[in-house]
């Protein structure tokens, strides 16, 4: 068969993958009746009322001297973790602003950290497509350096995203740019299941970032290049549960939803979608109005709920952090507005356990905590009385 030949079959075949994604595409859509807002509208409900001075950054977390790019908080609320690309990891007290480690990474290109569940261990990953695992409580070297005390090794790609098993002090998940997501024995460095990769249920490009079911461990969710996100159950590795289509550009952001049963989406066409984990339909969108120029719309770079679940915190790539009321799809306010806002992209964001603070970290080095000013003030005045 002459060259030829096979370009004009792959046209065919790309053609007949079409045609049948935009059958699909209908079919779906003529299947939603209506989506969480309409119904919300229809049963008289309206957006949540949030004053400018409801929310405010109460702490600036200075002390990087190059781009944030992901952060994660400790189970119990004074404490993050954030990671830069000038090569380090640094663990904040956030009640006091105080740096209690600086960790030197011998990657500079740190794309992603995270706490251990006990709050004693932190993981980071990029593009030397590994995992570290520092103890906090190690000694340091001569050079006043905590040392690794596990790589994890095995993806062939970056590492994007990792995550510690909630209810599992030993286990990881990582996902990568090889288009895999691994489940990780961190006390022996091993492999226990690969998510994708040779198998055809599997993401087909980068795999960009992962969140665990805090109510069925056993379940995650992925967000890919691909434009879709996917559902997995850690004790069958072999294929995907589900698919999630809607998105039309690489998905850098997925969380679920406080109750487990549904998960949030942020991508680079700009629009945030809740799905349904079980029935595998899009709920919602959330979505501000733009210019017919691609180039105009932000990327929406992640994402993270209220406690509730009736607020969305979304970061985007001009600097914008909307705090969208789920229920009717309307922004509710704009943290990027405020004083003291972020002079640079909302590359991560996460909200403490409690649900009281939200961290948000940006290309302009800093990390900022937001709090409300009746919680705030209730803060202020417990540390007075002590």
């Amino acid at each position: 068969m002459s060259v030829a030949e096979l370009k004009e079959r792959h046209i065919a075949a790309t053609a007949t993958v079409n045609a049948l994604r935009e059958r699909l595409k209908q079919r779906r859509q003529a299947l939603l009746d209506t989506d969480v807002a309409g119904y919300a509208r229809s049963h008289g409900k309206t957006a949540i009322c949030f004053g400018s001075t409801d929310l405010v950054c109460c702490r600036t977390l200075q002390g990087h001297t190059g781009k944030v790019y992901s952060l994660d908080w400790t189970l119990e609320r004074n404490r993050i973790v954030s990671a830069s690309q000038d090569g380090r990891l640094i663990v904040w007290n956030a009640l006091t602003s105080q740096k209690t480690h600086a960790i030197k990474l011998h990657c500079a290109w740190v794309m992603t950290c995270a706490f251990a569940p006990n709050g004693q261990s932190v993981a980071c990953g990029g593009l030397d497509s590994a995992c570290s695992i520092f103890n906090l409580n190690s000694q340091v070297d001569r050079d006043g350096n905590i040392p690794i005390s596990r790589i994890l090794t095995g993806h062939k790609g970056y590492v994007s995203s990792c995550q510690f098993v909630p209810d599992q002090e030993t286990r990881l998940i990582t996902s990568s740019g090889d288009q895999t997501c691994v489940l990780w024995d961190v006390t022996t460095g091993q492999r226990i299941s690969v998510f994708g990769g040779e198998f055809p249920s599997g993401h087909t490009t980068d795999v960009l970032s992962v969140s665990i079911n805090s109510s069925n461990s056993n379940m995650f969710v992925s967000g890919s290049c691909d434009a879709t996100a996917r559902l997995w159950d850690t004790r069958i590795a072999s294929r995907a549960v589900r698919t999630y289509h809607g998105h039309e550009g690489d998905v850098n952001a997925v969380k679920f939803f406080p109750d487990g049963q549904r998960f949030g989406t942020g991508s680079n066409d700009g629009t945030c979608r809740l799905f349904d984990m079980r029935t595998g339909h899009q709920l919602q969108i959330y979505s501000q109005q733009h210019g017919n120029n691609d180039n105009d719309v932000p990327i929406a770079t992640s994402i993270a709920f209220s406690i509730s679940g009736r607020l969305l915190f979304a970061g985007y790539s001009n600097g914008d952090c909307y705090a969208w009321d789920t229920l009717v799809a309307e922004v509710v306010l704009n943290l990027g507005s405020l004083q003291n806002s972020h002079e640079g992209r909302i590359s991560c964001l996460g909200l403490s356990a409690d649900g009281s603070a939200l961290c948000t970290g940006s290309w302009d080095k800093n990390l900022k905590i937001w709090m409300e000013t009746v919680v705030l003030k209730l803060m202020v005045e417990r540390m007075a009385f002590h």
